[in-house]
């Protein structure tokens, strides 16, 4: 499941947009660093990216960020996920897309307009995972990008990221992928080779509250619970839940940077 807005040069920067706060490191040779990260409050009138914004930009300029490639990941709080089943009926990409944004809206009952929708390659007749990004967000790192003479590379949903690196650990058969951002998960499910379900909600750091919505997301599942693997690079602790860890969080004070790590 590997989709992202992209061209083909290499990364120098990484830069992440967290639920509050944005971070960046850089790449030197092998070698990778952590230049920091600042965080910002957001208007609760106001989408999130209006407030990441002007704090990425002054991190950028913090850090004299300047003329080289990046790449940006998202967190899932500018992100909207939706599952796309397979139709037969469809041809053509844009019957795709118009069937997509038709997902989205059925989904989240309200018009899609000014969201970029991209979708996951899968084979025919399986459903797609879906992700729908701000158009003014995509715009407004463009600016940014341009501004200090970097070369925008890709601008991926964390989600993406994490599952494509930890896919390699994932064993054959049926599974739930929990990805859990401070404060907000992500749940994939995939029984039967297909996806079957993708769900984005807020949830308490805490295991209590992370293991009650795994169980949650598994009674959908059937009588047969499946494997469940969780990616948690914002936690300071490992979970103690009856998961398989995924990418084990470093020791890091800052969210973001555990989280660029865990991909990087």
């Amino acid at each position: 499941m590997s989709h992202s807005l992209r061209d083909h040069a290499s990364t120098r920067y990484c830069i992440v947009l967290g639920a509050e706060g944005v971070g960046v490191g850089r790449w030197h040779g092998n070698q990778h660093q952590w230049l920091g990260s600042r965080a910002f409050t957001s208007d609760a009138n106001e989408p999130a990216w209006a407030a990441a914004l002007p704090a990425l930009a002054a991190l950028l300029g913090e850090h004299a960020v300047r003329a080289g490639q990046c790449q940006v990941l998202l967190s899932a709080r500018y992100s909207r996920f939706c599952l796309v089943p397979w139709s037969a009926a469809i041809s053509h990409p844009r019957e795709l897309q118009a069937y997509a944004q038709a997902c989205f809206e059925n989904l989240y009952a309200q018009p899609l307009d000014g969201w970029r929708i991209v979708l996951s390659p899968e084979p025919a007749g399986a459903a797609r995972i879906a992700t729908a990004l701000p158009e003014a967000l995509l715009q407004g790192l463009q600016a940014l990008a341009q501004d200090n003479r970097l070369r925008l590379r890709s601008v991926q949903p964390y989600l993406m990221a994490a599952y494509n690196r930890c896919s390699a650990q994932l064993q054959a058969g049926d599974f739930l992928f929990v990805l859990a951002e401070p404060r907000r998960s992500v749940l994939l499910l995939a029984a039967g080779g297909a996806w079957q379900q993708v769900l984005t909600q807020g949830c308490a750091d805490s295991d209590q509250a992370l293991q009650a919505l795994i169980e949650r997301t598994c009674e959908l599942y059937g009588e047969h619970m499946p494997q469940v693997y969780l990616h948690a690079p914002g936690r300071g602790d490992v979970p103690q839940l009856a998961a398989v860890q995924l990418c084990q969080p470093a020791s890091e004070t800052d969210p973001l940077c555990a989280m660029w790590r865990a991909v990087a």
